[in-house]
């Protein structure tokens, strides 16, 4: 099954990381996306852009428009993603334990839910 693990991180505290330190955790990330990679869990990640460069689109009454955002009232943001291959739920939260920037923020592990099964769940 198929996990999507969302990296929150606060963009205050990560500043603070001297050269070195985001320099260590680069290279810590990196080697563990060849971990996953190599024990077959490892579909894809990147590192999102600040939150301040994202758009909201909206679509409503046929007519889309865009703001700036998020606006989200919160310290920690959306910085980065890991897309994973895991036997069950437990085996992902294992897995995102180990991600190195859950040292610094948080991550949000959620199932990747197929279009037939959402059909069936929509609310």
């Amino acid at each position: 099954m198929k996990y999507l693990c969302l990296v929150h991180c606060d963009p205050a505290l990560f500043a603070t990381l001297s050269p070195d330190e985001r320099r260590a955790l680069d290279e810590d990330s990196m080697a563990y996306d060849r971990e996953l990679e190599k024990n077959g869990h490892f579909i894809a990640a990147d590192v999102l852009a600040n939150a301040r460069s994202a758009k909201v689109v909206r679509v409503r009454d046929g007519k889309a428009s865009h703001v700036d955002g998020p606006f989200a009232e919160v310290r920690e943001q959306l910085c980065g993603f890991i897309l994973i291959e895991a036997r069950d739920l437990n085996v992902a939260i294992q897995l995102a334990g180990h991600i190195p920037m859950a040292r610094h923020g948080s991550i949000e592990v959620r199932p990747i839910q197929s279009m037939d099964a959402a059909e069936g769940n929509a609310a």
